[in-house]
């Protein structure tokens, strides 16, 4: 649709009430909710009366042109004091008493905007697996509805990593240097690659694989918990580096409380051989049927487990089948390790992780990723498409990516015209667009001071509201996080 809604005050929604639907909210504190009341999804579905959520820090000016927008990655959500903390506050790249700062949250995400948790007003239950497909361009046109409601002019600086920065080069090459003046993107790409895509899919299967995906229509209350930890585990690989683990991690053993935490979820000791070599065979896994094994004689354990009958299985067997056994005392038992420190780590992170978030919404979110291309129904040559952002652009790369590779972000600067390219030298990986504070907020200050100078040198306004936190404290959304106690 055109932007008929403009400088039209959008509804706004009581989060107290979208909380009994969707209880992940409560994570995300002093956000606002608005309902667009329409918009043509590049799908062609049209979506009604759907919420966006924001947040924002710093006042408008009389112009309203002194906006940054920022955009969050995968799992983020509006709260940029959360996850980008450190670069929030002011002096800082995101400077409350200069610029009117705005992040809005991805259609998809759990965290109040349009997404799997939110009710469909024609069944009266949650859209879960029947959710549309929302791409980057649907939530840049959902977002500008927002903007212009607010009575935004155009915007001094678009700026995001990962998803984010895949919104920054959308909002850059939908609306021109009319709108968007400046642009800032991070360890990002032009489209997703086959490499991202195939991690992409390989997440959703391990969603896909947990019995109690039930084809996305689990209730919240019991959604696929081992699939969706297991998804975020991969994730994480993917976002660090080998060398980042194993200069953490290498062989060590976990701490001595995730040791004791580990006891403690234990059902009970080992009694025979036979249970011991099933507790180390099944460490990690976690399910009712587990546990509901565990401990029983070897003899029912094998009924519950096999689907072979004894008959079947010695008929079947050839001439040179041979029949063993193990025995020992459980006491003499010592084997060679097979628990260390960063097991421990991923094992935490996938709990915290299925404790913030939704798998269908995982779903959803990495399906949007995945149809990111800049040149899709515009033009054969994405090169043609990045040859027309003519706003000064900041791209930003990280030497050690192994999933938005450095190599793309170089392909960004040569072919966006008035671009300038600065590496990160960091052995993090993809995270350390989450990491590394002060370089980066070194690079955005000076982009900002040189491109948005009007903004950037006029009087501080007084701003006594929230700001950002710094990088010792433990991010909810972001990876923020102190990884020796593992």
């Amino acid at each position: 649709m055109s932007h008929t809604l403009k400088s039209k005050t959008l509804q706004e929604l009581n989060i107290e009430e979208i909380k009994e639907s969707n209880p992940l909210l409560k994570l995300v504190q002093g956000q606002r909710i608005v309902q667009v009341p329409e918009l043509v999804l590049e799908s062609g579905v049209v979506i009604n009366n759907f919420p966006i959520a924001y947040k924002t820090w710093g006042t408008l000016n009389e112009a309203a042109d002194n906006v940054l927008v920022i955009c969050h990655a995968l799992t983020g959500s509006a709260d940029v004091a959360d996850w980008w903390g450190p670069l929030l506050g002011n002096n800082l790249a995101f400077d409350p008493s200069r610029f009117f700062i705005i992040c809005l949250n991805s259609m998809g995400s759990p965290y109040g905007s349009f997404s799997p948790l939110t009710i469909n007003e024609e069944t009266g239950v949650r859209y879960g697996p029947e959710f549309p497909l929302c791409t980057v361009r649907d939530d840049v046109k959902a977002h500008r509805i927002v903007l212009d409601s607010l009575g935004v002019k155009s915007i001094a600086c678009v700026i995001g990593g990962s998803m984010g920065g895949m919104l920054s080069l959308e909002w850059a090459a939908m609306y021109g240097k009319g709108y968007v003046k400046n642009m800032v993107a991070l360890a990002t790409s032009a489209r997703h690659s086959a490499w991202c895509i195939s991690w992409s899919e390989a997440q959703r299967q391990s969603i896909y694989s947990d019995p109690n995906y039930l084809d996305g229509y689990y209730p919240v209350e019991e959604q696929p918990v081992a699939g969706l930890s297991a998804a975020r585990m991969s994730a994480l690989l993917t976002y660090r580096t080998r060398n980042s683990f194993e200069n953490k991690f290498s062989r060590r053993s976990p701490s001595i409380a995730q040791q004791q935490k580990a006891q403690r979820e234990e059902t009970r000791k080992p009694s025979s051989v036979s249970e011991h070599s099933l507790q180390i065979h099944n460490d990690g896994y976690k399910t009712k049927a587990s546990a509901a094994i565990t401990g029983i004689s070897g003899q029912k354990r094998q009924s519950v487990v096999s689907t072979v009958s004894s008959s079947d299985s010695l008929n079947s067997s050839t001439s040179m089948t041979s029949v063993s056994s193990v025995t020992g005392e459980v006491k003499d038992i010592k084997p060679a390790q097979t628990y260390f420190s960063a097991q421990s780590y991923l094992r935490y992170q996938g709990t915290k992780f299925i404790n913030r978030f939704d798998a269908n919404c995982y779903i959803a979110i990495t399906r949007k990723l995945d149809t990111h291309d800049l040149a899709r129904d515009r033009v054969d040559d994405i090169t043609e498409v990045l040859s027309t952002i003519e706003q000064p652009s900041l791209i930003i790369g990280i030497q050690s990516d192994g999933l938005f590779t450095y190599s793309e972000q170089e392909f960004l600067a040569e072919h966006i015209p008035r671009s300038r390219l600065e590496k990160i030298e960091s052995p993090e990986g993809h995270d350390a667009f989450l990491l590394e504070f002060k370089l980066i907020n070194k690079l955005i200050v000076e982009f900002l001071k040189t491109n948005c100078k009007s903004i950037t040198d006029a009087p501080p306004r007084a701003w006594g509201g929230d700001v950002g936190n710094d990088e010792t404290k433990t991010s909810v959304f972001g990876e923020a996080e102190e990884v020796t106690n593992w």
